[in-house]
Order: C-alpha cells, then sequence, then structure tokens
C-alpha cells in the first residue's frame, strides 16, 4: 500500500473519529431520547456492583421491553467499537490490544465519572466493563481487517 494511500486513510479516520467522538458527546450528555434530562435537583445515581444492572435489565427484559435491555446491554458495547477500531487506524502507536482496552476503560471512566457530576446519568460499573469489551471487540475487528487487507496486498 503506498504512503499516500495510508495518509487518506488516517485522514478519513481522524475526521471519523472526530464524529465519533461528537455522536458519543451526543448521545451520552445531551440525548433527551437516552434519558438525558436536566437532573440537577435530583439525587446522585450510581451502580458500584459488578453485573447488577445487567442481571436487572436480562431478569426484567419483558417488563422494561426488549428495547430498553437491548440499549442497555448491547448499546455500551456497540457505542465503543468504533473507539477500539479506529484508534489503532489513527495513530501508529495503537497497536496492542491491551493499550487501546485500557484506553477504552479510561475513556469509560471519564463518561461515567462526568454522568455521575453532572447527573445526567448514572455510574455504572456495568458500563465500565460492558464499553471497555466494546473497544478491545472494535480491536480485534481492526486486527482482522488488517490481516485482510495484509494478505490481499500480498497478492496483488
Amino acid at each position: 500500500m503506498s504512503i499516500e494511500i495510508k495518509k487518506t486513510i488516517r485522514l478519513l479516520g481522524r475526521i471519523l473519529f472526530v464524529i465519533y467522538i461528537l455522536s458519543l458527546i451526543y448521545f451520552l450528555f445531551l440525548s433527551e431520547g437516552y434519558g438525558r434530562k436536566a437532573m440537577q435537583d435530583q439525587d446522585y445515581h450510581y451502580n458500584l456492583v459488578l453485573f447488577k444492572e445487567i442481571r436487572r435489565f436480562w431478569v426484567y427484559r419483558n417488563k422494561v421491553g426488549f428495547w430498553a435491555a437491548f440499549l442497555n446491554i448491547t448499546g455500551n458495547v456497540i457505542g465503543f467499537l468504533p473507539f477500539g477500531f479506529i484508534l489503532p487506524v489513527i495513530h501508529r502507536n495503537m497497536k496492542n490490544f491491551w493499550l487501546v482496552a485500557l484506553l477504552g476503560l479510561t475513556l469509560s471512566l471519564f463518561v461515567e465519572t462526568v454522568q455521575l457530576v453532572f447527573k445526567v446519568g448514572c455510574f455504572d460499573v456495568d458500563d465500565l466493563l460492558l464499553n471497555t469489551i466494546g473497544a478491545a471487540l472494535g480491536y480485534i475487528m481492526f486486527m482482522i481487517c488488517n490481516m485482510i487487507r495484509r494478505i490481499y496486498y500480498e497478492k496483488v
């Protein structure tokens, strides 16, 4: 692959990463459709027991509705897939699974803390786990795509 193509891919990756981060900010902090209403008069909400909310959504999936259970469990994973996929595309030093997973955990911890402090959501350790899994899966998807790309360019 030529250097020009690599530069173009990195540039497009950076643009997509900025769009991704802006979308993440919107959906996690501003979107009223996901329960992000001004909560200044309400108490702080947090969950520090691992698997508590995941279990609750699974057990009561018929009562809360499929969509709520789906968004809570898979939405956190899906929401961080782009982070793990795009980060190694735009930065050469991000070709390490554990580093990308740690950065996914760090971003998730930042998001959860901001939600707690500004009362625009719930600090949830289950979300930390699911978001980190999402970033890790995104990185695995990147590695698979990168391996396929290398095999293709070896044949050409």
